[in-house]
């Protein structure tokens, strides 16, 4: 019988795991991440976008208006110019993740 994939770690759960690790209560640590994502996401907004060290950087990135399809008919398309946030992970966590190449 094929085992069931494991779920993703909520917010809950990785809030418990980073309690336990730096003997911090719960609480401390809730407030530490909600105010990281408040900096995060203020900073993203910005040019530059918001790193974070080690794991990646969160920044906001303008798509140049183009040409598509219409899947349902093949018809061309224009599609307007628009804005898309992306998170670019660091070569140091997809060597941590994936392994070095």
């Amino acid at each position: 019988m094929a085992k069931a994939p494991a779920k993703a770690m909520t917010k809950t759960q990785l809030i418990a795991h980073l309690s336990e690790k730096t003997d911090l209560p719960k609480k401390k640590v809730s407030e530490f991440f909600e105010a990281l994502l408040e900096v995060a996401y203020k900073e993203a907004k910005k040019e530059h976008g918001f790193p974070f060290p080690g794991l990646g950087k969160l920044v906001v990135v303008k798509r140049k208006a183009r040409m598509g399809r219409n899947p349902q008919t093949g018809e061309p398309l224009r599609i307007k110019a628009s804005k898309a946030l992306k998170f670019r992970i660091s070569k140091a966590a997809k060597d941590a993740v994936l392994g070095p190449k």
